[in-house]
């Protein structure tokens, strides 16, 4: 069962999250080990794996970022060692990633400040771009290439947030970005 089906809510990149945790707090009450601790062991231990499930579960649809990776495993479309990201991409984060190796060499505030602004940007514009394929997506009736252009937003995020995390390390102490 995945976790969308155990939440009873359709598969979506914004569910309704007042909902969400609404029933997520329902199945918390529902399945707490310790309001089964007279039943029989067989239901204890079926108690105890759906009170996992539920709270794995919120977590991950809870959290925009895992919810995200989450729907692409679950479709298939994300595979482990076949993402790859599209030269062009890859091309435009030579500026960034070139400022990071200076960084490294010869802080300068203003250049770090600049990188930082740019990954800022791009991730911004990406995610005005694919924002219309995740609203617009409706489980079992969207295509494969509207996933797609998700999976392709996904692994650029996932590239800017390491980008973010190199950067951090030349943040000054009291001004560190997250």
């Amino acid at each position: 069962m995945n976790y969308f089906e155990f939440f009873e809510i359709p598969v979506s990149f914004f569910p309704d999250e007042a909902d969400l945790r609404q029933r997520y707090l329902k199945n918390s009450k529902l399945y707490h080990p310790d309001f089964h601790t007279l039943a029989p062991a067989a239901q204890q231990s079926e108690v105890l794996e759906k009170s996992t499930l539920n709270n794995q579960a919120y977590l991950t649809l809870a959290d925009f970022e895992k919810r995200l990776k989450y729907i692409l495993e679950l479709k298939g479309v994300l595979e482990e060692n076949k993402n790859e990201l599209p030269n062009e991409f890859l091309m435009e984060m030579m500026d960034i990633n070139e400022a990071i190796m200076e960084l490294e060499f010869d802080f300068d505030e203003a250049v770090y400040r600049d990188a930082l602004a740019k990954a800022a940007d791009i991730e911004n514009e990406l995610l005005t771009a694919v924002k219309p394929a995740m609203e617009s997506y409706v489980d079992g009736t969207s295509s494969i290439a509207s996933l797609d252009i998700v999976k392709d937003f996904f692994l650029k995020k996932r590239y800017l947030m390491r980008i973010k995390e190199n950067l951090n390390k030349f943040a000054p102490a009291s001004k560190e970005v997250h």
